[in-house]
């Protein structure tokens, strides 16, 4: 863990160079995904189920590779009580705050008299990865099924790795309507659902989290698909005065670095006095997690304490462009409000991380890496494609022929030209 201070001598240098470290993936995790990638293209299915033995050490055939309706509807059955009726308090939130981000269709007439406007409508096919490596993620599946389907998209394809399916993730998939869920995982996954393999169709584009290789070829697969986002190592920041309780932030940071060693927790602060508690608290906390290991290791190697002016937090956050960020303070609101660059920002003592990354409604599939300077959070956009309209009569149209004419005439596209000019009765 590292420690800055705003008044030291070199501060912006030293940060600079902190939040610019990589925490991303290795250049040999991309030539194992371009082989795997390459084999289910032209394999097809074999290819899965023979990465299944290698990869993940199960047996599998192409009768077994999709999961029954019988078997999501057991696994659903088999989740305890209060975890389904969690899953469905969520999905329910989540539903309401992703219909709210419906755009409306739009037509109108122009000065010129051109009928102008455009028309949204949902994709046809978003395959939906949910890993299964570290632990069962319900809440993945909820953050990406529950937004296509409020789109309005016909077919919701999952996959998440081969093995026993948790119950939790199977409730999750039911209450988000998803009845097709293939057992594959990986970059195979990803190959699969963008090209297609045997009974796995393609998809039009693939969302949701995944390790190394997922995200590698995700990478490789746009442009035959669309993807969501190439996600990175989890990250928080917390701006946080000396009025909070200690072991409440040193809860929220822990609540990202037991995510994987390669995460980010970050605690602003002008108290060093505070500071102090804080990292007294997450070592505490530490000692007893279940998932200490890794908290640790992404504590001890990338998570950071600043020492700085509470006004001058905005300007650090920006930054840092994080995942996440909180502000513990009684007005945050006056802070938060400067702040640019950001995936989601939780306002005040009792709005932590991890109600976001569960049932406030909003979407927890958010940029990292410093992705926040320039792109946004999964929405129903993701689900949504955008269709232009263009609609002239002779007189609108004339009053636009004679600059299409002149602009085609001048990059060297004579057919153009023609294309508008022959409706003036020209160049015949």
């Amino acid at each position: 863990m590292r420690r800055f201070r705003f008044d030291q001598p070199g501060f912006s240098d030293t940060f600079a160079a902190f939040v610019a470290e990589r925490r991303e993936t290795p250049d040999e995790v991309d030539a194992i995904v371009r082989d795997v990638l390459a084999a289910v293209r032209s394999e097809g299915v074999g290819a899965l189920l023979r990465y299944a033995r290698e990869f993940d050490k199960v047996e599998l055939t192409e009768a077994t590779l999709r999961v029954t309706a019988e078997e999501i509807a057991e696994g659903a059955a088999a989740c305890p009580a209060e975890v389904r009726e969690a899953i469905a308090f969520a999905a329910a939130r989540i539903r309401a705050y992703h219909e709210r981000q419906r755009p409306a269709d739009q037509r109108f007439v122009d000065a010129a008299g051109v009928e102008l406007g455009w028309r949204w409508g949902p994709l046809e096919a978003v395959g939906i990865y949910v890993p299964g490596g570290r632990a069962a993620y319900p809440s993945t599946v909820l953050m990406n099924a529950v937004p296509a389907a409020a789109a309005g998209v016909g077919r919701i394809a999952m996959v998440t790795p081969p093995g026993r399916l948790q119950p939790a993730v199977l409730a999750a998939a039911r209450e988000a309507g998803v009845t097709e869920i293939w057992r594959v995982g990986g970059a195979q996954a990803v190959a699969a659902l963008a090209y297609g393999a045997g009974p796995i169709h393609p998809v039009d584009k693939i969302v949701g989290p995944g390790n190394a290789f997922v995200t590698a070829a995700k990478r490789r697969v746009y442009g035959t698909v669309g993807i969501d986002a190439l996600a990175g190592p989890s990250e928080i920041v917390v701006v946080a005065d000396r009025a909070n309780d200690p072991d409440w932030i040193a809860a929220d940071l822990l609540s990202q670095a037991e995510h994987d060693p390669a995460a980010q927790s970050i605690l602003i602060t002008d108290d060093a006095a505070f500071a102090a508690k804080v990292e007294a608290a997450v070592e505490a906390q530490l000692s007893a997690l279940a998932t200490g290991a890794d908290a640790r290791a992404s504590w001890e190697a990338h998570g950071a304490v600043v020492i700085a002016p509470l006004d001058e937090s905005p300007a650090l956050v920006d930054q840092i462009a994080p995942e996440h960020v909180e502000f513990a303070l009684d007005e945050p609101e006056r802070l938060a409000d400067r702040v640019r660059h950001a995936g989601a920002i939780f306002l005040g003592r009792h709005a932590p991380e991890a109600v976001g990354d569960y049932v406030a409604g909003s979407n927890h599939v958010l940029p990292t890496s410093r992705a926040a300077r320039f792109s946004s959070g999964l929405s129903l956009y993701d689900f949504l494609k955008r269709t232009s309209i263009v609609k002239c009569d002779a007189d609108s149209f004339a009053a636009l022929a004679p600059a299409t004419i002149a602009l085609a005439e001048a990059e060297g596209l004579p057919a153009h030209a023609r294309s508008a000019a022959i409706r003036l009765g020209q160049g015949r």
